[in-house]
């Protein structure tokens, strides 16, 4: 079940309640009995568990279960020179 938060525009207060999402909003401030009591926007937070995800396979700088290392290097090999005649001729 989400939590929502709730803000009173006449008392101030700000209180958190768990709901169901089909439940129907609070409309009366629990303090005051105002009905200025809304449901605030908010960010949700959640934790990212299992793999394929970054902080269990990625984080270190290699995928998981993959045979390359973050301390190996590559050799690459250097492009040929870019020439008119590809670098097979004497011209230069």
């Amino acid at each position: 079940m989400p939590i929502y938060e709730y803000r009173c525009s006449d008392c101030g207060l700000q209180k958190e309640f768990l709901q169901r999402i089909a439940d129907a909003p609070i409309a009366a401030c629990p303090t005051c009995g105002s009905g200025s009591f809304s449901k605030m926007l908010s960010a949700a937070g959640f934790h990212l568990k299992g793999s394929g995800w970054y902080a269990t396979d990625f984080k270190g700088g290699t995928k998981a279960g993959s045979k390359e290392s973050s301390t190996e290097t590559k050799t690459t090999e250097s492009p040929a020179p870019a020439t008119p005649c590809g670098g097979s001729c004497t011209c230069h």
